[in-house]
């Protein structure tokens, strides 16, 4: 299996060295860095960020700066608002709902790395898929965890490391987030 198909498929792969990851990488960081040139009302956006996802989703707003590792495992569904500053670490699959509001400087992180310093120098790591269902709404500041699937109708407080799975409609707070509320 080469690195990218182990990176797909939640192995341990070489995202540091594998010139075929690098490649993909540096592509899609100078399409972000295009979009994130751009006034926020020119038109031409939408073909920017048509070229960074693969596609153009239904209604999106996503404000600039934007980043990303690589455009093509992220998935957002229909009237979507992404605020300023956002990082989508799409190593693995990042899917969003429809009618998801994220705040700013949110981060979707699908990687880890090795605790052993060992393995983490050579530069190991693992992507696990984050999976957003429909009508959420993310304060600022909010961190999503690999593996993490956040069911539909949730609020994720601003400032919240979100570590653990969460259930339809409810709000999570904190670091690490928990359940806090059940939202009726």
């Amino acid at each position: 299996m080469n690195e990218l198909e182990k990176m797909n498929n939640g192995l341990w792969y070489d995202a540091n060295n594998n010139q075929e990851l690098l490649k993909l990488r540096y592509a899609c960081f100078d399409k972000c860095f295009a979009l994130n040139q751009l006034k926020p009302s020119d038109s031409s956006r939408y073909d920017v960020i048509k070229d960074i996802l693969g596609y153009l989703p239904d209604n999106l707003e996503l404000l600039s700066p934007f980043n990303c590792d690589y455009g093509f495992n992220i998935h957002i569904g229909d009237n979507v608002f992404i605020n300023i500053n956002n990082y989508f670490m799409d190593c693995a699959d990042i899917t969003i709902g429809n009618n998801v509001f994220i705040g700013p400087s949110c981060g979707f992180y699908t990687a880890s790395h090795p605790l052993n310093y060992d393995s983490r120098n050579k530069g190991l790591e693992k992507a696990l898929p984050i999976t957003v269902g429909d009508n959420c709404w993310f304060g600022a500041n909010v961190s999503i965890m690999p593996g993490v699937t956040i069911g539909s109708g949730c609020v994720i407080a601003a400032g919240s490391v979100v570590t653990k799975d969460v259930p339809d409609n409810v709000m999570v707070a904190g670091v690490p987030a928990k359940v806090v509320k059940t939202i009726i």
